[in-house]
């Protein structure tokens, strides 16, 4: 007895619809669940070390460091450790009008805390000065 009458030659098929049902609402929740976030930071252009032809030669401002965080803006001390009297000794030092902005050079203290040589660069953004550069020294052999 076959009670299966015409089932013979049909095939088994999958739904499909279900399954991207389920796909799009996982793609929804990757969406909405999702977080963007905007790391704030400070450009540095730094000078580039290879050069073939003759480059016009910029001026440098020398800020110094201490390790107990006092600054000195081309060996003049700034009264105040504020980022705002920074740029102002910054700007005083730059010279008025050039064809290259001045290169701000950074004697930090090895001891020197980040923070003070962070508040140096956001002087040099606020003033207007883009080039930003570092003085190492060599270690001792």
């Amino acid at each position: 007895m076959n009670f299966r009458r015409g089932n013979r030659n049909e095939e088994p098929e999958i739904n499909m619809i279900p399954l991207i049902d389920v796909v799009l609402v996982i793609i929804i929740f990757l969406m909405l669940t999702t977080t963007f976030s905007k790391v704030s930071g400070l450009e540095i252009n730094l000078p580039t070390a290879a050069s073939e032809g003759e480059e016009a030669v910029s001026e440098e401002i020398v800020v110094a460091v201490t390790a107990a965080g006092e600054v000195l803006v081309n060996r003049q001390p700034v009264a105040e450790r504020s980022i705002e009297a920074i740029a102002a000794a910054l700007g005083k030092a730059a010279p008025g009008e050039s064809v290259q902005p001045p290169v701000v050079v950074i004697n930090a203290d090895a001891k020197a805390t980040h923070q003070s040589v962070v508040d140096v660069m956001q002087a040099a953004q606020r003033a207007g000065l883009p080039h930003i550069t570092f003085a190492t020294q060599a270690p001792a052999q």
